[in-house]
């Protein structure tokens, strides 16, 4: 994927981390910038299928729908349905065994905003969003644990 490609390294199961990544109604207690969460629909295994965001874009309040896939066994992949704010908004976790224990978390991100950014500034806001959604995640799984 083009966009912004991250890791980290928590000392949990990727499973409970997997958990706690598709907890979306708590997203705006832990992850920065997650205003709400609004799941509209549900897979037959309780997982999000459809979810309604907000969060503070920094400049202004932005608004889009996100839709989930579950093609990997280990992680699962979203994208944005384009709205007036948002041409394009592509994204995955993947949650990997380490050989010494714990889970290597893979994020990876692609934003397209309707409103015109210089390419530098949005490749600086991925690379940001990314970075703040892995510490939030990694805090907030050790948090429970």
């Amino acid at each position: 994927m083009e966009g912004t490609v991250q890791r980290s390294e928590v000392s949990l199961e990727p499973q409970h981390i997997y958990e706690i990544a598709l907890d979306l109604d708590a997203y705006p207690k832990w992850a920065d910038g997650v205003k709400s969460v609004d799941i509209t629909e549900e897979d037959e295994y309780g997982r999000p299928v459809k979810a309604d965001f907000t969060v503070d874009g920094m400049i202004k309040e932005i608004s889009y729908t996100l839709v989930y896939s579950y093609e990997s066994n280990n992680g699962f992949a979203w994208s944005a349905i384009p709205n007036d704010d948002i041409n394009l908004l592509e994204g995955s976790y993947e949650f990997n065994d380490l050989d010494e224990g714990g889970a290597e978390v893979v994020y990876a991100l692609r934003v397209e905003s309707a409103f015109k950014v210089p390419g530098f500034l949005r490749r600086q806001a991925e690379k940001q969003i990314v970075g703040t959604a892995l510490r939030g995640l990694k805090k907030r799984a050790e948090e429970e644990s």
